[in-house]
């Protein structure tokens, strides 16, 4: 899940590290779709050696979309995860299948790597997002079915209610069978690209699954350690990661490594959804009035289906977030030697402070209000007496972050107090909105084809059919109201009203109901009541505090370690659902942060016990799931049937803090003890610890190597020739359920046909292995080059330069060609995009420059096609590369010249009347433009 609302700050406060992402699309003929060639070179313009896949952002949206049906069945959710992986792949492209594989080409990798046993500090989040969901679940189908039962009993109209089951996300977490099926369907989909798809044709291929223990982002950012600290790791690797959460961003940064990006879906929001119980757009199920809907033109079927629209995905280039960092950071006249790498660690260790997936974020920093700003400030502020950086290479000095808490606790009270001005301020604007937007609103609008129509909207208006009887319901609605409402002096008796008018009723009230607040932070005591109802305790119980600061410190030093070093712990978690305030950071310089060591993971079925709510016991072996609901269980305490959630401050339930009993491991192990006998050998084997797989097809330099282990049958782990990988190192085991050539794979979705010509094999992987005691160090490696930057030099128009303008790199080539439109490119677009639908993208609301009228253009003959089809076949980098402009021609005449054509002829006449002509210039309130302004305006850089 990363931070909330970190990705949505970081994006407008750094524009410049967001790429759309350009993707080919399937051509399709008489109805069948030809697969898209991935050998041909990126349309992105860029080249990645390493594709990573975070796995849970994407079986998510493929299993239960938002935007789109969702699928019927589980095999339709894995056609639908291979679709998407498909789709990430041609976004990624490959230009490797018709080289000459030599000791030193590079060759891509892939991997898939998603989460399996999370430490025991997720396993609180994960608790309580799971409980949450089975809640909310629950309670949005009592809702929905105590709504129909009301319509239905009014005599309001519903479609039937469609019977089906409904899915349960719950189990998309490690151990479920679920989980296991997705693991062979991985398998077989590797096998089946790795033996017909030219574009996987030189492709590592490594799998981590569910069984291998370790979260998937950090699954990766472990490989990325381990691997950057061998001698034959190349330091100018390219990394592309693609994922949702927001901390793939700081994890990114940690690894230090100078090209790394992330792909990741393009957010839209307040995308439109119907009524789940009349299926109509426009209003919420607790808004619905189960009215028949209105036939609303010929093709009325469609009126109400959403649009299905692919999702789009962006870059995230982190090389261009290191330069904003760079110039942010950068500090003179320092005590200390300035050191740009060390100052991204305590970048991103102070992000800690505003909430991850491990501790709540503390109560005065909020990243909605600027909180990493004002930590940065304090940071630059502080720093000079701290004597150096608070971190290095994943460890935290306790002594300078006391300096830097301590700073923000000595205006924790000014933040609480400013928080609620901003909020009582938000508050009387909403209202004041709200009065306007009902004082403004018409007595009356019709509907039906006499309705309004939206400004900008091309749809034709529909045809107007027996306009007599609209009419006439018209005014029959308009007297009907006329009678029927009182007059504004009179009370509804016809008496005359009182002076001072009617008492307004509650449910009038403009002002909505607000959560109770018992904290008030902006009054005088604040400290003392948020210890007293979030912890039950007094303020000054000293002792309390000390606890609760040492265990919130103790997880900054945890999570830090987590992102650079591994895991430290994974039985550590923060027993709290509460953090403390800045200003209690006192004297935590000689608290310790060691971590206990040798300690192991839950198994994949203990971890389904101490994250799942009873409803979900289904994923469970029978006699487990007992544990959860019987009344004489010893455990029966972990899974309580409601629970509350604390507001804390926010406005929605989603926000708030779920007050749920934290498990106890000991009492979980030894109640598990007496049930682990029932499991049977297939519950067994899901149970049990796994590793990485790696594939390669027969084209792949290590093919023949691995075939030869088999061959050979060698028993013991051999090292990977990192000449034939791309200097990769690890150690390779045979598998007992390995893929090898000639021999066919079972396919285990049947909608997909078995595998008979399998060219692909598989082994098992291990990451190379170090001592307990090893640090990585957080440096960029030596021979890494420093990407060409991005951002516009500060001292640009200082130097000379001969005089030319910046231009803003807007993708990752530096020395793409500009493309320009001219004024038919303009008219063009115009008349080719669809105008029932708005346009989206930056012309959405443009009028094409000089339409029509400009000297410039010029009309079409009888006979010529539309710029698209003329530029159909091309690559979408290409697609918008016409002939010169005209206004950019040199002008040829020579005594020889052919006769003038009509629009030449026309152009030239001084008399001919142009109706058109000023129209659409581009100009101020309408005024002509000199030509050269409109030249300029009517270039478009791409």
């Amino acid at each position: 899940m990363g931070v909330p609302a970190f990705f949505r700050w970081l994006s407008r406060k750094y524009p410049s590290i967001i790429v759309n992402c350009v993707e080919e699309k399937a051509k399709e003929c008489n109805g069948i779709k030809a697969p898209i060639d991935t050998s041909k070179p990126n349309p992105n313009e860029v080249e990645f050696d390493n594709l990573y896949l975070d796995m849970n952002g994407i079986i998510h949206p493929c299993t239960h979309p938002e935007d789109k049906p969702a699928p019927k069945n589980e095999d339709e959710m894995m056609v639908a995860i291979f679709e998407y992986i498909d789709r990430i792949f041609n976004i990624e492209g490959s230009d490797f299948s018709d080289a000459v594989i030599e000791p030193s080409f590079m060759i891509p990798l892939f991997f898939f790597f998603y989460c399996f046993q999370a430490p025991r500090a997720k396993m609180n989040q994960q608790r309580s997002r799971r409980f949450r969901a089975s809640k909310e679940g629950m309670e949005a189908a009592e809702e929905k079915q105590k709504i129909r039962q009301e319509i239905l009993a009014k005599g309001g109209f519903l479609p039937p209610e469609e019977v089906k089951e409904r899915f349960d996300s719950n189990c998309i977490t490690p151990g479920t069978e679920f989980m296991d099926n997705l693991a062979k369907c991985l398998r077989y989909y590797i096998a089946d690209r790795l033996s017909s798809d030219p574009g996987w044709r030189n492709l590592t291929v490594i799998l981590s699954d569910a069984s291998a223990p370790g979260e998937g982002e950090h699954k990766i950012m472990d490989y990325i350690r381990r691997q950057r600290a061998q001698p034959n790791h190349d330091p100018n690797t390219h990394h592309c990661l693609c994922g949702a959460d927001a901390d793939l961003i700081m994890l990114g940064l940690a690894t230090h490594e100078p090209n790394f990006t992330i792909i990741r879906e393009e957010f839209k929001p307040n995308k439109p959804k119907p009524c789940a119980l009349c299926n109509q757009m426009g209003h919420e199920v607790k808004d619905c009035q189960g009215l028949p809907r209105e036939k609303q033109g010929k093709h009325d079927q469609f009126a109400d289906t959403l649009p299905i629209a692919e999702q789009e995905f962006i870059f995230i280039r982190l090389c261009v977030l290191r330069e904003y960092l760079e110039r942010e950071l950068t500090m003179a006249s320092l005590p200390f030697t300035f050191d740009f790498e060390r100052s991204v660690d305590d970048w991103v260790f102070m992000c800690f402070f505003v909430g991850n997936d491990f501790l709540p974020h503390l109560p005065s920093l909020e990243i909605r209000e600027g909180a990493i700003d004002r930590l940065v400030n304090i940071y630059k502020n502080v720093v000079h007496k701290t004597g150096g950086y608070l971190t290095e290479s994943g460890y935290v000095n306790l002594q300078r972050v006391q300096m830097i808490m301590l700073a923000v606790g000595e205006v924790e009270d000014s933040i609480f107090k400013k928080r609620k001005d901003d909020d009582d301020n938000f508050k009387r604007r909403q209202k004041e909105k709200r009065k306007r937007m009902k004082r403004d609103q018409p007595a009356f609008i019709p509907g039906g084809q006499f309705s309004p129509q939206a400004l900008g909207n091309r749809s034709s208006p529909q045809a107007i059919s027996n306009p007599r009887q609209a009419a006439f319901e018209m005014r029959m609605h308009d007297r009907h109201n006329s009678t029927t409402s009182p007059s504004p002096n009179l009370t509804p008796d016809g008496s005359p009203a009182l002076a001072g008018g009617m008492k307004r009723k509650a449910e009038d009230s403009d002002s909505e109901p607000e959560p109770e607040d018992n904290i008030r932070l902006w009054e005088t005591g604040w400290k003392q009541r948020y210890y007293k109802n979030k912890f039950d305790v007094d303020a000054s119980d000293e002792k309390f505090r000390r606890k609760v600061v040492q265990s919130y410190v103790e997880g900054l030093c945890w999570v830090l370690r987590y992102y650079y070093q591994g895991c430290a712990s994974w039985n550590w978690y923060y027993p709290f659902h509460y953090a403390p305030f800045a200003s209690d950071f006192e004297g935590i310089a000689d608290m310790p942060s060691d971590f206990e060591k040798g300690s192991k993971p839950f198994k994949p079925l203990e971890q389904l016990m101490g994250v799942f709510p009873a409803a979900s016991g289904n994923f469970l072996p029978p006699t487990w799931r007992k544990l959860m609901t019987d009344p004489e269980s010893s455990i029966i305490d972990f899974y309580p049937e409601d629970f509350a959630i604390d507001l804390n401050g926010k406005k929605y339930a989603w926000q708030g803090v779920a007050l749920l009993p934290f498990v106890d491991e000991r009492r979980l192990r030894a109640a598990l003890e007496e049930v682990y006998p029932d499991l049977t050998p297939e519950e067994s084997r899901r149970n049990s610890l796994g590793g990485d797989v790696l594939f390669v097809g027969k084209h792949h330099p290590l093919c023949d190597f691995i075939v030869e282990q088999y061959k050979t049958k060698t028993t013991e782990p051999v090292d990977i020739p990192p000449e034939l990988c791309h200097g990769i190192q690890g150690k390779l085991t045979l598998s007992d359920n390995a893929v090898l050539p000639n021999q066919p794979v079972e396919s285990p979705v049947p909608l997909l046909r078995d595998l008979t010509q399998n060219s692909a094999v598989s082994i098992s992987f291990k990451d190379p292995q170090f001592d307990e005691n090893f640090v990585f160090k957080a440096i960029v490696l030596p021979g890494a080059k420093k990407p060409a930057p991005v951002l516009k030099p500060g001292d640009w128009e200082k130097t000379n330069n001969d005089g030319r303008p910046w231009r803003p790199q807007l993708g990752f080539n530096r020395d793409r060609k500009p493309v320009h439109l001219d004024q038919s490119a303009f008219r063009t677009l115009g008349h080719t995009m669809p105008r029932e639908r708005g346009m989206p993208g930056m012309y959405a609301n443009a009028v094409p420059l000089a339409a029509y009228g400009s000297p410039y253009a010029r009309p079409l003959l009888g006979g010529q096609q539309q710029i698209p089809k003329l530029l159909s076949n091309l690559r979408p980098q290409e697609s918008w590369r016409g002939p010169t402009p005209l206004f950019q021609q040199t002008p040829q005449r020579t005594a020889g010249a052919a006769p003038l054509l009509a629009w030449n002829r026309m152009l030239q006449s001084p008399n001919q009347y142009q109706p058109n002509q000023y129209q659409g210039l581009g100009g101020p309130m309408g005024y002509p433009q000199r030509p050269e302004d409109r030249m300029d305006r009517g270039r478009q850089v791409w």
